[in-house]
């Protein structure tokens, strides 16, 4: 429940990071997230030199340059992965933020670097702020270095090996997603439908997740509880007559305020 003297700062700051050229859109749709899921603030950084200085759609979100990430004093959880591209500039990032004591997610392309450079492995099981990996079926096959199959006929034993090797709450996206923890502990989505097949609902939920780390919930509480919204928006659209064929990521986002607001 939200109090009647909260502040935009009560809700938590967060940054996007991504965007690489072509892949904006990745940023806008999790930023877009980000605040339609209750975030306080949201920056959205990108690497693209194309990249728009405003989200016309939603202006609230704040663009900054990248190299001015590090002195937003406000900041309580980073985004890290969609559409952020495998450039040497995005190894950089990546491997800068993983080195902070914030509150990280990584998905997406963050999640192919660490496969491709396993020295970022080591930082990650160092690091000791929240760290939450939100891999589908081939990042995480590439990440353990096995096939997408395997992964599939064995999605929680990959979810918990994940979470170990990562240090990190690892959610295995796909048909009930798992939630994983390095302890052995696992949950399993009940939410969601096929709707979610498309492109960009990933990022979105990215974002959901980002935002519920700025607002203070463990990388656990904020796995499980994004998940659910996620899939749950999902659901109420199709019961609307709006998919499961041709549910956009969009209109994914919108819901999910509707879903949050229900908690409320």
């Amino acid at each position: 429940m939200r109090l009647a003297d909260a502040h935009k700062g009560t809700f938590g700051s967060l940054v996007i990071i991504g965007g690489d050229a072509s892949m904006v859109g990745a940023v806008l749709l999790s930023a877009r997230a980000a605040l339609l899921s209750g975030a306080g603030r949201v920056y959205a950084a990108c690497l693209s030199s194309n990249a728009p200085s405003v989200d016309m759609l939603h202006p609230e979100i704040m663009f900054r340059k990248l190299s001015d990430l590090a002195s937003l004093a406000q900041l309580d959880s980073v985004v890290i992965g969609p559409g952020l591209g495998q450039s040497q500039i995005a190894i950089e990032l990546l491997e800068f933020w993983l080195s902070q004591n914030i509150a990280l997610l990584i998905d997406a392309d963050a999640l192919n670097l660490i496969a491709k450079h396993p020295y970022l492995i080591a930082i990650c099981k160092n690091r000791h702020a929240e760290t939450v990996v939100t891999p589908h079926t081939g990042e995480a096959a590439r990440l353990l270095r096995t096939t997408s199959e395997d992964v599939q006929q064995s999605r929680i034993e990959s979810a918990l090996k994940l979470a170990c090797l990562l240090h990190s709450t690892c959610v295995l996206k796909g048909p009930n997603s798992i939630v994983a923890q390095a302890d052995g502990a696992y949950f399993i989505n009940t939410t969601g439908n096929v709707g979610l097949a498309s492109g960009g609902t990933g990022d979105v939920l990215s974002g959901i997740i980002g935002n519920l780390l700025a607002q203070g919930l463990s990388g656990l509480s904020a796995a499980k509880l994004g998940v659910f919204v996620h899939g749950a928006a999902a659901d109420a659209l199709v019961a609307k007559g709006i998919g499961p064929a041709g549910l956009t990521a969009s209109e994914v986002a919108i819901e999910v305020r509707n879903i949050i607001n229900q908690f409320n």
